[in-house]
């Protein structure tokens, strides 16, 4: 006979009501209030019998079951909210169970006649109460529509409460440590557990092979006195978006179920990893480069450098790099430094404005310097955007903000009373090829846009903030479609516009791209 034979029977036993009868004997002094009545917490094993084998239908290691006082020499027993591999049967009452004196136990037997639709089932009862602890067995012989029989076997041993045992039954720390398995280290930042919907939900990494998120190892940390199934240090597939339910009991019996999964993937950037440009042949033109596909205003600043003796009269700029790599960090040993440089300012140089003040600025895409000397100027130098294959939900990280004192306009004159602002933005824009870019004059504004965030602040920002910048869409994602993705930071938030303040200095740390 199959288990689904089994499983069957239990479901029809839901939909019955379960009348049970207990032995009578002769009346005896039983203790009950003080020794027997309460709960208990205890194993309860099922098992279902094949061909003279049996084979094991499922274990619950909290179970409860309430013993309540029936008479002078009975109880009455509830095993509450019964339920096995998955399947919730509900209540099993027996009633007013007649107790026999056995040295210092009390035994007890029942019998229960369930009469359903597409089967009939006995079951006998049989218990003993023992030094404060119970042991229940339950013979269940099934005949099933046809004649088909089956055999079913549940046993329990449980212990009494005293009634002080907590009823907090909560996960409380959820973690997952490469020290306790090398594959945990897929899962980035922190787990959240979400107390009122009973969730817990973590990030991988966007490298995260399925086949590696079938043997999660969470550590679990709950309640004091409470236990949880599946236990810590057990492996879980949490691949293709499977859900986990961890089921927490409580001291007193008290049940809460978690549901644990996966909630997105993530792109993370550290800025630990940093190189120069190596193309060119002199040291001092070497810029700084942040890995992982950054671009920035560094390369506008080594054009005014390389063309600034071309301008009339001359140009020379002598000042530090707008984009590097800096010790203050959130977490790690480099973070990523952004700030706005005066640059003097020209009307034509080779033809091309130089702003008074070039922007701190670092964004996902490419810089082209010699876009600025074709139609569109400048505004065509930044290429904003990476091929992007996922769908893209929030950017997340931390950030400190400076801005500088003396702000300018685009004309060079400086404005009494403006503050500058940094700004943290991310775009999401479809193209028709790889090769199609949004600029800066269009990088907003582009009818192209999927979704977008941004975020201004003239607030000084002296210690390591969080944000989070959750993007907006405003055209439905289709996973069929070529996408770029950019992630703009800029210490001057006009300064597309040559707008921006010396000195407005921005940092960014452990910057992650969330996905769904």
């Amino acid at each position: 006979m199959k288990k689904s034979l089994f499983y069957y029977l239990f479901a029809v036993l839901c939909a019955v009501n379960l009348f049970s009868s207990c032995s009578e004997n002769e009346s005896i002094a039983v203790p009950i209030d003080s020794e027997l009545a309460g709960k208990y917490k205890g194993k309860l094993d099922v098992s279902i019998s094949q061909n003279g084998t049996e084979i094991p239908g499922g274990t619950i290691n909290s179970q409860i079951i309430n013993v309540t006082k029936a008479g002078d020499n009975a109880v009455s027993l509830s095993i509450t909210d019964f339920s096995f591999m998955g399947i919730e049967i509900g209540d099993i009452n027996l009633e007013n169970c007649v107790l026999t004196a056995n040295g210092d136990n009390y035994e007890f037997t029942g019998t229960t006649k369930v009469e359903a639709e597409l089967l009939t089932a006995d079951v006998d009862a049989t218990g003993v109460f023992s030094n404060g602890s119970l042991n229940l067995n339950l013979d269940i012989d099934a005949t099933l529509t046809g004649g088909v029989k089956q055999a079913v076997k549940v046993t329990y041993s449980g212990t009494r409460l005293k009634g002080d045992e907590s009823s907090e039954a909560k996960i409380t720390s959820f973690v997952f440590d490469r020290k306790v398995a090398e594959v945990d280290s897929l899962v980035i930042g922190e787990s959240v557990i979400n107390e009122e919907a009973k969730t817990i939900t973590f990030m991988v990494a966007d490298t995260a092979k399925a086949e590696y998120l079938t043997a999660l190892v969470p550590t679990i940390e709950v309640s004091k006195g409470a236990t949880v199934v599946p236990a810590s240090g057990e492996a879980q597939d949490f691949s293709n978006g499977k859900v986990v339910t961890y089921t927490v009991t409580a001291e007193d019996g008290t049940v809460a179920e978690y549901k644990a999964s996966i909630s997105g993937n993530v792109v993370v950037y550290d800025f630990e990893n940093w190189t120069v440009d190596k193309t060119q042949t002199s040291e001092e033109n070497q810029y700084p480069i942040a890995e992982g596909g950054w671009a920035s205003c560094n390369q506008a600043v080594l054009f005014i450098k390389a063309f600034g003796a071309f301008a009339t009269p001359p140009i020379s700029y002598t000042g530090g790099w707008p984009i590097t790599s800096t010790q203050d960090v959130h977490s790690g040993k480099l973070a990523a430094s952004m700030e706005s440089v005066d640059t003097q300012g020209h009307d034509n140089m080779m033809g091309q404005k130089v702003p008074k003040v070039t922007a701190g600025s670092l964004f996902l895409g490419n810089f082209n310097p010699l876009a600025a000397m074709y139609p569109g100027g400048a505004m065509k130098t930044t290429e904003f955007g990476i091929p992007y294959y996922k769908e893209p939900v929030k950017v997340t990280g931390y950030y400190k903000y400076t801005p500088g004192t003396e702000f300018y306009n685009a004309d060079g004159k400086l404005q009494e009373g403006v503050t500058d602002k940094c700004s943290l933005s991310a775009v999401l824009y479809e193209v028709s090829n790889e090769n199609e870019t949004l600029y800066g004059d269009d990088i907003y504004t582009s009818d192209k846009i999927v979704a977008k965030v941004i975020f201004t602040s003239d607030q000084v920002v002296e210690e390591y903030t969080p944000f989070e910048l959750n993007l907006e869409y405003v055209k439905e994602y289709n996973p069929e479609k070529l996408y770029k993705f950019a992630v703009i930071f800029s210490a001057s938030a006009d300064g597309a516009a040559y707008n921006a303040a010396v000195g407005s200095k921005l940092v960014v740390d452990n910057v992650a791209i969330i996905n769904k």
